[in-house]
């Protein structure tokens, strides 16, 4: 444990006075609703978008991020803006992809202590800074028209079962969610199928209906834009 985190931690248990911790919540509260307004505000206007959520750690020569990058070029072709953590990796590849096919290019940023700063081909006001996490991913939720999960880490697991979880509890309308790489996803779908579903019966046969598993840039793109053609809708150019 480094000496910061043993900070954090015996912050968290020193005694406070009604008036620290009023004091205290109270800033919390105002910075959080900045942030929602901010958030609310800016991407209101920017129109039907895909979010693509993966690793920030995914290198260009990895083909996971020459994917990426050919999937947001594809959907902006559709008429779709991309949305990303904004980050390097997966999300850079997004934007890059989004850039190179004339379409709006949005980046959701996270203040962290380490990977995170704004990529370079997310439009300049389409750049949104945020401290708080879920307020970040309320707005990607409320303001995306699909998923699409590249490999990545615990924050696409979290971004992912997020989704999917507002999805089936009707919290949100449905949306396609769409995973890329089945070799990447296969184990964690089996299991999903054994274990949560077969042995603990923790969730129900037609939730695995709730995404889809691609290995191709088209079978991605392809699936949002039916997925929308089945009402009549599409995005305007």
């Amino acid at each position: 444990m480094t000496n910061q985190n043993e900070d954090k931690i015996r912050k968290a248990f020193a005694t406070k006075d009604w008036n620290d911790i009023k004091a205290s919540d109270s800033w919390h509260i105002f910075k959080i609703m900045s942030e929602f307004v901010e958030g609310f505000e800016r991407m209101s206007k920017i129109g039907p978008c895909v979010s693509i959520f993966g690793s920030a750690r995914t290198k260009p020569e990895n083909k996971y991020y020459k994917l990426a990058d050919e999937i947001a070029y594809k959907l902006v072709s559709e008429g779709y803006g991309i949305i990303t953590g904004g980050g390097p990796g997966i999300m850079e590849a997004a934007n890059l992809g989004a850039k190179r096919g004339n379409g709006k290019s949005v980046g959701l940023n996270i203040s962290l202590p380490f990977e995170q700063k704004p990529n370079d081909y997310i439009d300049r006001d389409k750049s949104i800074d945020f401290n708080y996490f879920f307020v970040r991913k309320t707005i990607f939720l409320k303001y995306s028209q699909g998923f699409i999960g590249m490999p990545g880490g615990f924050g696409t697991m979290d971004e992912l079962f997020e989704a999917l979880t507002l999805v089936q509890t009707n919290k949100i309308a449905e949306f396609p969610v769409v995973l890329v790489g089945k070799t990447y996803w296969e184990g964690l779908i089996n299991w999903v199928k054994s274990t949560m579903l077969h042995e603990e019966h923790n969730i129900n046969e037609k939730d695995l209906d709730l995404f889809k598993i691609v290995d191709t840039a088209d079978e991605a793109v392809k699936h949002i834009v039916d997925f929308y053609s089945k009402y009549m809708l599409k995005p305007n150019f």
